[in-house]
């Protein structure tokens, strides 16, 4: 294998969850989603109470972004390239027709300060790519969940305009982008 390809979003903790009678080994039990579910006989996933959750309950866990990295580079030693990584939040556009995304600038600061850490203890990190440039329907919140530095007027219900508005984070990406990360501070 030349590189490694990640997704990252978050970091979950797990307990052990017995199967029994009505509940055979393997069988999964789904919370609400398609994503998330607890597999009997095998593991249960637990919020990690020292963590914040975005509003859809997606821990936020930017060291995670440090630790996963080292772990494979000491088991596969070669190279990696961060290929999503993205907090989704229901973005509002304000009165003035912008759209400020102060939690978006800080996840993807946070999490990019995280690569440099991995970079300096010794992984080859090529590269990092947000998720994503545009708001785009999500496989489960529809168009309220929004990850992308431009805004789409769009709703779940399939209206709107489709006109596109660039957010705070673009502007602050474009910076981080222009000094090659050196400046990812807002």
């Amino acid at each position: 294998m030349d590189y490694l390809a990640v997704n990252y979003y978050r970091t979950l903790c797990a307990s052990h969850l017995p199967a029994d009678g009505d509940h055979p080994a393997g069988s999964r039990a789904f919370r609400g989603n398609e994503i998330d579910f607890d597999q009997y006989g095998w593991c249960r996933d637990e919020r990690n109470e020292s963590l914040a959750a975005s509003e859809y309950g997606a821990q936020i866990d930017p060291m995670g972004l440090r630790i996963v990295p080292n772990d494979y580079h000491a088991r596969y030693h070669v190279p990696m390239i961060v290929t999503e990584d993205g907090l989704g939040m229901a973005d509002e556009v304000a009165p003035d027709g912008s759209v400020h995304d102060p939690y978006h600038i800080d996840y993807l600061r946070r999490h990019i300060e995280a690569c440099a850490l991995a970079l300096g203890d010794g992984v080859e990190l090529m590269g990092y790519s947000p998720w994503s440039f545009t708001d785009l329907l999500s496989s489960h919140q529809g168009f309220r969940k929004r990850y992308g530095f431009v805004y789409v007027d769009r709703d779940n219900g399939g209206e709107g305009s489709l006109a596109r508005t660039l957010k705070d984070s673009f502007y602050w990406y474009q910076r981080v982008i222009a000094s090659q990360g050196r400046d990812v501070l807002p």
